[in-house]
């Protein structure tokens, strides 16, 4: 535990420190000014076309992403062409483009942006690049394909787990037993255990990376989180037996004549099919609404040092965001665990037996 410790202090400490050199100018250009975070806060949780690690300006350390857009034609290039504060225009055989708010518009060469209550409108290239969220994604998909071919080859070996497969059994027994049997049923519920755990594990791999110095907050972005409802939304439904239709249609049965229930029904019928939407809309807000508030408490915790303009709250505010990380490495497994579970349970009702009367 104390080895746990001592990385999540120098996590904070090495954070503390980017973010004092981000800001170093403006404290001494603009001592009287009191410090604004919201900038740096939601420059960190965005997303961008390229990753930048550490460092501002000419001394800035990052990775240059591929640009892929479809604008006439397929163009594909580095976001290098960007620059790090992804700040100059990009010229790529004879068009011109420019980052404005992690949004490519095409421009011409000066990179004038017309604008209108605030934006931009320029055309927009169809922009299928690879982002910093996208490249953590595929970051763990790598680390989740590694880890499953290496616990496979523990198998062929010995019936009995060797290496990572000791940590990746619980797990796989975990959400078989507790999550997918305890709410799909034990008749149909073996079919979606693999599905199950690619979620849990893929959530909770990306929780912990995000949770990283320098990495993106991919499970705190609304587009990553609205996709993986749309899975759950179409394998509920896609799954949904004639009971569950029914029910969505029918929902009293035959407890009344048909004639007496179509007031009822001009309401009820409704709600029933508005169920199906907010069901994973609440998926999707719940996993982005909590990552995305873990990682704004703690930047906001350290921003306390350059708004008070002094080093005697950084103890307070250190100690906090100690706190708040430590809270953030469980809610990373908390947060894997409802999404999964509400998703075996949404399958469960799709698939649920019928209930004979006695």
């Amino acid at each position: 535990m104390s080895f746990k410790k001592l990385l999540i202090a120098l996590y904070l400490l090495v954070f503390c420190f980017s973010f004092a050199e981000t800001h170093e100018g403006t404290a001494e250009t603009a001592k009287d000014e009191k410090y604004n975070p919201v900038p740096f806060i939601m420059h960190h949780i965005s997303d961008a076309h390229n990753w930048h690690l550490w460092g501002e300006g000419h001394n800035s350390v990052g990775i240059s992403l591929p640009v892929i857009l479809w604008d006439n034609g397929l163009k594909v290039f580095s976001s290098e062409k960007f620059g790090h504060e992804e700040e100059k225009v990009a010229e790529v055989d004879g068009s011109f483009y420019k980052v404005h708010h992690n949004k490519i518009y095409s421009t011409n060469a000066a990179g004038d942006l017309e604008m209108h209550d605030g934006h931009p409108t320029n055309a927009q290239p169809l922009d299928f690049s690879i982002t910093k969220v996208v490249a953590q994604m595929i970051l763990a998909a790598v680390i989740l394909l590694i880890i499953g071919f290496a616990s496979a080859a523990s198998y062929k070996k010995s019936q009995v787990p060797s290496g990572i497969a000791k940590f990746i059994e619980p797990i796989v027994v975990f959400v078989r037993d507790d999550i997918a049997l305890q709410n799909i049923g034990s008749v149909r519920y073996r079919k979606y255990v693999p599905y199950l755990v690619t979620l849990f594990l893929f959530i909770w791999v990306l929780n912990i990376l995000g949770l990283l110095p320098g990495a993106a907050n991919t499970t705190g972005n609304i587009a990553f989180t609205m996709v993986l409802a749309v899975f759950t939304l179409l394998i509920v439904n896609l799954s949904g037996r004639k009971t569950y239709w029914m029910h969505m249609f029918d929902p009293l049965g035959s407890n009344m004549p048909f004639a007496g229930k179509i007031l009822v029904y001009i309401i009820l019928v409704p709600v029933e099919l508005l169920g199906i939407i907010t069901k994973p809309f609440a998926l999707m807000i719940r996993l982005f609404a909590n990552m995305t508030a873990g990682h704004i408490i703690i930047m906001s915790l350290i921003a306390l040092i350059f708004i008070m303009q002094t080093y005697a709250i950084t103890p307070v505010s250190l100690g906090l965001s100690l706190f708040i990380y430590v809270l953030e490495v469980l809610v990373a497994a908390l947060q894997a665990y409802i999404f999964t579970m509400l998703t075996a349970l949404f399958i469960g009702s799709a698939v649920e037996e019928p209930h004979h009367d006695h």
